[in-house]
């Protein structure tokens, strides 16, 4: 069974793109390609346990094993060797990507507290977007009485768009909540009527 978030995008989110952005054919609206999840634990003095911690929370976000990233030269002032963990990334593809991206947007950022929506300055200029988590407790799979550690993810939404605006267009129509923007419900019924 497919994704809903992945039905919603091919039966309401192609045709309002494809009007919006002037475009013909269907295969020039934008899409995700792939959603990256990086997770650093820095300097901590029980690195290996932090590794251990990492690799436990990104696996039960995500549903999928992270890899261990590793440095790739010594930095004396860092007091880092060659080869040491920094942190944990795993890469979203398919159903996976799909069912992630549907529970950070509808479970996920409305728990954050205080949250008036996530920032529209976060785009690379490709139509690429990169959003900061500061806590992981956010999301519904972790148990805060399982939590030993504070672990900040960042996670990158990689896009076909080819600049910011496309890339922004097709975000806030799969329902992302942007600062100062008007709900993507509103904007594909007003569309679609």
């Amino acid at each position: 069974m497919e994704p809903a978030l992945k039905i919603h995008y091919l039966n309401n989110v192609i045709p309002v793109l494809k009007e919006k952005l002037g475009v013909t054919n269907i295969h020039q609206v934008p899409k995700i390609e792939k959603i990256v999840v990086n997770c650093s634990f820095g300097k901590a003095a029980d690195r290996k346990q932090a590794v251990e911690d990492a690799v436990n929370d990104v696996r039960t976000i995500t549903g999928q094993k992270p890899i261990i990233t590793k440095s790739r030269k010594a930095i004396s002032n860092f007091k880092l060797r060659q080869g040491e963990p920094l942190g944990v990334k795993v890469t979203l593809r398919g159903k996976m990507m799909w069912e992630f991206l549907e529970r950070l947007i509808k479970m996920a950022l409305p728990v954050v507290r205080d949250f008036r929506g996530v920032s529209l300055k976060a785009f690379d200029g490709s139509g690429n977007y990169t959003l900061g988590i500061s806590d992981q407790s956010i999301f519904p799979e972790i148990e805060i009485d399982k939590v030993k550690r504070q672990l900040g993810f960042d996670i990158c939404i990689v896009t076909t768009a080819n600049d910011n605006d496309a890339g922004r267009e097709l975000l806030r129509a799969m329902g992302m909540p942007f600062r100062d923007s008007k709900p993507a419900s509103t904007k594909l019924d007003q569309a679609a009527a």
